[in-house]
């Protein structure tokens, strides 16, 4: 989990410093909460790299199917939460018309950066019961 925060802060301070050139209305509120959000976006990826199996659907949860879907679906919330800053920062970016412009492409983003986040955490992390710690630990 600790190594997805790291890579989540990396993320989210790139938003933290980018979002006053794509949305210059944006207050420190709202650079905070994309700082915040990426921190949180990496703990949920890390923390879900012990779970290499749905228990209901009886199918195996390889690690870029499981951080892909976690990084979609809370980008996916957030786009929910503030859709109107979003929208806004979209129309700025790439102007009035087109597909482009529906903040919904954040949910793909998040499936992007939550590839990555997995990717770093199960390199160098591990993932089900052979976790890094789990290794060391005396109650294994």
């Amino acid at each position: 989990m600790a190594i997805g925060k790291i890579i989540g802060f990396a993320f989210g301070l790139i938003g933290f410093i980018c979002l006053p050139y794509f949305l210059p209305e944006a207050g420190y509120l709202l650079r905070f909460g994309i700082l915040f959000w990426y921190i949180t976006v990496g703990a949920v990826v890390g923390v879900f790299g012990v779970f290499t199996y749905h228990p209901v659907l009886k199918l195996p949860l390889p690690w870029w199917f499981r951080a892909c879907i976690l990084g979609a679906w809370m980008n996916f919330v957030l786009v929910l939460f503030i859709y109107k800053d979003m929208q806004t920062m979209m129309t700025s970016i790439f102007g009035e018309n087109g597909i482009i412009t529906s903040p919904f492409w954040f949910v793909l983003e998040g499936a992007l950066i939550g590839l990555i986040i997995g990717f770093f955490a199960t390199r160098f992390g591990g993932e089900g019961r052979q976790t890094v710690f789990s290794k060391n630990s005396p109650h294994c």
